[in-house]
């Protein structure tokens, strides 16, 4: 007994003494944390919400969503297999790849396993991976993002924004500054950047789209370009680059489909330019209406220091007036016109159209083509002609059509625009477009004169594939051999084939370019670009309302029937609620499935989620309106 009583009261000594010196380190340690200073709250920046990109009607464009990056620590994930066997179906990844790729990162700390992750896969995985214990081994990085509603639809114009928050390309990359203001320290938790209105008019750059994706189909042609813009405001209402993109898969794209051709490529525009060089003839004085030329195949001279200089034409067209000229696009009669200038006038006139220069559109990369000078190493006794036919210097889509508003506006360029307004984050308007005119640089006589030689093309010359009958049209076509980059001179295969409309002649609205590149079989534009344009213009016609000769006169009973709304629900998928009144929103708000947001007033331009996105119960979707 007094042994047992002995070590009993040993251990109670031994246990004591433990807990005194255990109580004291731990007494240490907190003293020491309770001397050091706390750490100062983390700082919460402002953020910026990129503003949207919409069309002169309120078509969203480009909208700012969430997208986020899932990624799991490595030495947390206690069960692998169980992980990739719940996770893999929802990141649309094998479990063989997904488990490899956790695996070869053993050694990290952390590794991500998807990035930029819808927001309905987001909730989906989060929820999973909460209810299957995985949440302290996994993450989820919110990043800003961008979700193209109408995928390809004018591409190169709307642009792309990366992942870092900055645009790569088209109003996306211009107008960065505007979309997406620097952080300001003084400004409230989140700063909204504006939202820009384009000019291009979404429904008819679809249907306009449709019809050069056919002609590039029946033309079997490598590309084509067509721009459409008011005659009188300038502002561009289609504009089009094949091939093109789809902005939500963007960086799988390939080079050729994010080409902005319009904008950034230049060439030989051909016989389209001889409506801009009888202009320059007859309004200099050098010629008049009357004068005739006469045409017997060839324009050949030799100069006075033996320079033979030699210009074919595709046919014998005896003798014709400037107008006959443009008529039959005789190539002869241009270079004998262009002995009636000097070549430093014709040169000053070509630029005053605005060739040489860039036109200051609202895109990156704009090329400003090449127009020589006198000085140039280049330049020949060969140079005028050839310049007055459409050779020997280059141009880009925009330039034409920008310098045709000439014509159209008695004499006086507009300036192109892509912008027509920019709000702020609440709808108030900070800018509209006004039409800005350059100085006269044609008298309107002149100008007039042009258009009317344009319309006679179009009923009985080159581009009578391009008449519509029940509206007047001015055309000039153009086909021209494309430089061969390889072997140096003119491709004998590749050509530019393109033609310019101007309608209605009488009172110009619309200014029509196209372009077809590189088409295999026929080339001349006349077969295969005129008649793109009468029914391109046809659908410009349709569109916008614009009257017809033969349109048909329909009583009407002076009854209107309003219909009343259909009740809005909401069902498997989120609708797309993008044009609707808040008026017509009410009645979700009562859904006992989601949770509805409105931001604002007036009718909702985006939304997060995306239309289509599966519903989750207790979802909160987000609208927003101007």
């Amino acid at each position: 007994m007094a042994m047992n009583s002995y070590l009993k009261k040993k251990r109670l000594i031994f246990v004591c003494i433990s807990t005194v010196i255990f109580t004291g380190i731990i007494a240490a340690k907190y003293a020491k944390l309770a001397a050091q200073k706390s750490a100062p709250p983390k700082e919460i920046l402002p953020t910026v919400e990129r503003g949207s990109i919409i069309d002169r009607n309120g078509k969203a464009l480009a909208v700012s969503t969430n997208f986020y990056h899932f990624g799991v620590t490595p030495s947390v994930l206690d069960d692998i297999p169980r992980f990739v066997k719940l996770v893999s179906p929802l990141l649309g990844m094998s479990a063989e790849e997904l488990s490899e790729k956790i695996i070869a990162a053993q050694n990290s700390k952390f590794v991500y396993l998807q990035k930029k992750m819808s927001q309905t896969t987001y909730e989906g995985l989060k929820q999973l991976c909460s209810k299957a214990g995985f949440s302290a081994a996994v993450r989820f990085d919110k990043i800003p993002g961008r979700t193209y509603p109408e995928n390809d639809l004018a591409s190169q114009v709307i642009g792309y924004m990366g992942d870092e928050g900055i645009g790569l390309a088209g109003i996306e990359y211009s107008e960065q500054s505007l979309l997406a203001p620097e952080y300001n320290p003084d400004a409230p938790t989140v700063t909204r950047g504006k939202n820009i209105y384009l000019t291009l008019d979404a429904n008819l750059q679809f249907k306009l789209e449709k019809i050069a994706r056919d002609a590039v189909a029946n033309t079997q042609a490598a590309s084509l370009m067509l721009v459409a813009a008011e005659a009188k405001t300038g502002e561009i209402l289609s504009y089009i680059s094949l091939p093109s993109s789809n902005l939500n898969e963007y960086t799988r794209s390939t080079a050729e489909e994010r080409k902005d051709r319009p904008a950034t490529e230049s060439y030989e525009p051909g016989s389209v330019f001889k409506i801009f060089s009888i202009a320059s003839f007859i309004d200099s004085g050098g010629i008049s209406q009357d004068d005739s030329f006469l045409c017997d195949g060839v324009y050949e001279r030799r100069t006075n220091s033996g320079e033979r200089i030699r210009i074919t034409c595709l046919d014998h067209h005896g003798w014709l007036t400037a107008r006959g000229a443009l008529k039959f696009s005789c190539n002869d009669a241009l270079a004998q016109m262009s002995e009636h200038i000097e070549s430093e006038q014709f040169l000053a006139r070509i630029r005053g159209f605005g060739f040489g220069s860039r036109t200051g559109v609202e895109l990156p990369g704009e090329t400003a083509g090449a127009v020589h000078s006198t000085n140039d190493r280049l330049w020949s006794a060969r140079s005028k002609p050839t310049m007055a036919i459409g050779q020997e210097l280059t141009v880009s889509a925009l330039q034409i059509v920008e310098a045709a508003t000439t014509f159209a506006n008695g004499g006086k360029p507009v300036q192109l625009t892509f912008i027509n307004k920019i709000t702020d984050a609440e709808g108030r308007e900070e800018y509209v477009h006004v039409p800005v005119y350059k100085n006269q640089i044609i008298k309107k006589s002149t100008a007039d004169y042009i258009l009317s030689c344009m319309e006679t093309v179009a009923e009985s010359g080159t581009g009578h594939r391009a008449s519509l009958g029940d509206v007047s049209i001015g055309v000039k076509t153009g086909t021209a051999q494309m430089a061969d980059l390889v072997n140096g001179g003119y491709s004998e295969t590749d050509f530019i084939s393109n033609c310019i409309a101007i309608f209605p002649v009488e009172n110009p609205e619309i200014i029509l370019y196209i372009v077809i590149e590189k088409a295999k079989g026929e080339t001349y534009a006349g077969r295969i670009v005129a008649p793109v344009i009468a029914d391109a213009a046809s659908t410009i016609i349709d569109h916008l309302g614009m009257s017809r000769g033969n349109a048909e006169s329909v009583a009407h009973s002076g009854k209107i029937q309003i219909h009343a709304d259909k009740p809005l629900s909401i069902g498997k998928t989120i609708p797309n609620f993008t044009g609707l009144a808040k008026r017509q929103l009410i009645p979700l708000l009562n859904d006992p499935n989601v949770k509805i947001l409105i931001h604002g007033d007036g009718y909702v331009t985006r939304q997060t989620p995306a239309a289509g996105s599966p519903v989750i119960k207790d979802m909160e979707i987000e609208l927003y309106l101007e």
